[in-house]
């Protein structure tokens, strides 16, 4: 229960003429006891809010960056007309900032025996599950001088998932795909190492190809015509330990590695390769293995939404353990990391050896932009400096970049923008050359 503000001014207004005309407890008697009659009329005639019943309806997942919709339909099961101010409570990081209270408050009216129901938009900042929490609705009489006060339990979940803003980089990989396989006239046929068919021997063809034992069977020249392998295992290996909290930009490194892997899974699946998902620091944090073709992309981003970094040392002993248990047989793997000097040559350099013995490796890591910014600054003092750290870090990055090299190890170094199509480009030159 919950006196208004309508009642705190018809209050205010009465004790005027008490204190001119009537400076007396009977004064006040007169003009405190017709109100206080008509808030309890009004509290009387206010509809119950303890028999309301509420249930939801409406999206139940979203990209981070888009809005979700979601129902709450009030039923009023009483006899009274029900005035109401209604909030639906979500967590803060449902809403931009700044729009929460005129997104969650409602003002509803639902006579006897019918119901209503409210639209709330959501439009979330962070990934993950988003809960809903209470519903606090204030009934008020028809004299709006008091509200009955009550809150219900209504679940409902939306889970948030990454962005994928680099699916847009997806059909042009796609076309670099099919000319590979030679399911697109282009002037170079990719010639891949996986044997595809027969055909006739045209002029420009290269003489190796010719088969000679189908051109003794058929009386004509036969060439053998080859296309990139399929059915190769690619294991892509998220390092969520404390670098990967960093932030470049206004996302943290682990949200580019995000995006970077559901392009790769997404046009490896579309090549007939088998993709899998390691998410490790100290233990392992999700993993996605054995789905098929059509069912990977949906699991990853599953696996991915309520992915966060961990602020501890990611252990690279435990991390070459799991990628072994999880890949015994040959196989890609790409591991998402950064390319920062301690962590590389204290962690990663000791057990590389154990992975690149039986596997092809990618190391794949998110660039600041703003260093290369800082490396460009003149003119001040303070851009001199700068620009002598910045270039500073740049020459560790490339020497590190360097060592993974002389390992065999593919290295693509990207700013967060560039970092899924260059991955992406480097898994089809790896594909084409036939390495997987």
């Amino acid at each position: 229960m919950a006196l208004t503000g309508r009642t705190a001014l018809l209050a205010a207004l009465g004790s005027i003429p008490v204190g001119v005309l009537a400076p007396s407890w009977a004064g006040i008697l007169a003009v405190n006891a017709p109100l206080s009659m008509a808030i309890l009329c009004d509290y009387a005639l206010a509809a119950p809010v303890r028999t309301l019943r509420f249930t939801r309806s409406g999206d139940t997942s979203v990209r981070l960056g888009d809005g979700a919709e979601v129902h709450l339909t009030v039923t009023n099961p009483s006899g009274r007309r029900l005035r109401a101010h209604l909030r639906d409570a979500w967590p803060p990081s449902s809403w931009l900032p700044g729009t929460e209270q005129a997104a969650s408050r409602h003002t509803v009216t639902v006579p006897a025996g019918e119901r209503r129901r409210l639209s709330t938009f959501l439009r979330p900042t962070r990934r993950g599950e988003r809960h809903a929490e209470r519903v606090t609705i204030r009934s008020f009489g028809p004299m709006g001088l008091i509200s009955r006060q009550g809150t219900h339990d209504v679940p409902w979940t939306v889970r948030v998932l990454p962005p994928f803003t680099s699916r847009k980089h997806l059909p042009s990989r796609l076309a670099r795909l099919r000319e590979l396989d030679g399911r697109t006239s282009v002037l170079t046929r990719g010639e891949g190492t996986e044997f595809d068919s027969l055909r006739a021997y045209v002029p420009g063809d290269d003489t190796r190809s010719i088969d000679w034992r189908a051109t003794a069977r058929r009386q004509t020249v036969a060439v053998r015509t080859w296309r990139p392998e399929r059915d190769r295992h690619i294991l892509v290996v998220l390092d969520t330990g404390r670098t990967s909290a960093g932030r470049v930009g206004d996302v943290p490194r682990l949200d580019a590695a995000m995006d970077a892997t559901l392009l790769l899974t997404a046009l490896a699946s579309r090549a007939g390769d088998r993709v899998g998902l390691l998410a490790y620091d100290r233990r392992i944090r999700t993993q996605v293995q054995g789905r098929s073709a059509g069912d990977v992309l949906p699991a990853v981003v599953n696996a991915l939404t309520p992915l966060e970094p961990e602020l501890v040392e990611t252990d690279a002993r435990g991390l070459s353990s799991a990628v072994l248990r999880s890949a015994p047989r040959r196989s890609l793997i790409v591991l998402i990391t950064s390319l920062d000097t301690a962590p590389v040559e204290e962690g990663l350099l000791p057990v590389l050896p154990r992975l690149t013995q039986r596997h092809t490796v990618v190391v794949a890591s998110v660039a600041d932009p703003h260093v290369e910014e800082m490396s460009a600054g003149r003119g001040t003092v303070d851009a001199v400096y700068a620009a002598a750290a910045g270039t500073q870090a740049q020459i560790q990055r490339r020497r590190t970049a360097e060592q993974l090299r002389r390992h065999g190890v593919t290295v693509v170094d990207a700013t967060p923008e560039k970092l899924a199509p260059a991955l992406a480009d480097a898994y089809l030159a790896l594909k084409a050359a036939g390495r997987l």
